[in-house]
């Protein structure tokens, strides 16, 4: 028996017979990875003790979850997601230092290539909904603002769905665009008040939460992707506090430092001011960048 070879299987031993085999891993980190994963899922099945019959359900739910996946749609990121590995792989990957904005999921419907429009664009294109106007700045961590920070904003509309899942109904690049701060950091623009929204709930992942007690549902949000040189690329959002999933996202998303605040003003003079004809939502959220 080679040095790496363990002996026999058993029940108490089984992980260390099953890692000693990849002691000749061409893939220091391959193996290193392969080690943790085995001592977890080993300790997890001594744990919960499953019978065949529930550990194969278990191997059907990932069957099926890969018969769900295609060129659209991911259904192992999606269960990823609502498991919150998506969030902590981006904790992990976004740490930044104290005062810095945080980070969230990008999401599967950001857009290459949206338009770059001026300060105080209505990047709704259709005009439906409630106006909304977004306001802010762009600072470092020293409070300094951020000049020709690039900011990508997208979101879903009144309805809660995204200018892509409806096709033909809303009209391309409807509520997104890309707006560049000028010497003082600040940035403003005009939409709608987005809507909560569901994730895909249609395949196992969807059933799974089902079974769980779980609904599909996300917080109203906006999107944002934020880059400026020497300084990390923040890919956030931003939150309505008082939205009704707000304790609840399906993908656990939410920060507390990302909720915004969403003030309806009903001023008429202010909202003529606007070019609105009625109240509007009043939005405001300044955002820290952190040097690369």
């Amino acid at each position: 028996m080679d040095a790496h070879e363990k002996g026999f299987f058993t029940e108490a031993d089984s992980v260390e017979v099953v890692t000693g085999r990849n002691a000749n891993a061409k893939d220091a980190r391959l193996a290193e990875v392969m080690e943790v994963i085995t001592r977890k899922l080993h300790e997890a099945v001594k744990e919960i003790e499953p019978t065949q019959d529930e550990w194969f359900e278990a191997i059907q739910f990932l069957t099926r979850t890969g018969h769900m996946c295609n060129d659209w749609r991911q259904e192992f990121i999606l269960l990823s997601d609502v498991l919150g590995v998506s969030m902590l792989v981006d904790a992990i990957n976004a740490r930044r230092p104290t005062g810095a904005s945080e980070n969230t999921v990008l999401g599967p419907f950001h857009v290459a290539d949206a338009p770059e429009y001026e300060m105080g664009t209505n990047i709704c294109l259709d005009q439906k909904g409630e106006d909304m106007v977004v306001r802010g700045r762009i600072l470092d961590t020293e409070g300094n603002p951020v000049a020709g920070a690039r900011i990508d904003v997208w979101q879903a509309n009144d309805e809660g769905f995204y200018d892509v899942q409806q096709k033909g109904l809303q009209p391309d690049f409807n509520l997104r665009g890309v707006f560049t701060t000028g010497e003082d950091g600040t940035y403003w623009f005009k939409a709608v008040k987005p809507k909560f929204y569901p994730i895909p709930d249609d395949g196992p992942v969807g059933q799974l939460l089902g079974r769980l007690g779980r609904h599909p549902f996300r917080p109203a949000h906006l999107h944002y992707i934020i880059s400026a040189e020497g300084y990390d690329t923040l890919t956030t959002h931003i939150f309505d506090p008082d939205d009704p999933y707000i304790n609840s996202d399906a993908v656990f998303g939410v920060k507390e430092s990302l909720l915004a605040d969403f003030r309806k003003e009903s001023d008429p003079a202010k909202a003529a001011a606007m070019g609105f004809a009625g109240p509007y939502w009043d939005v405001s959220f300044d955002f820290v960048l952190a040097r690369a």
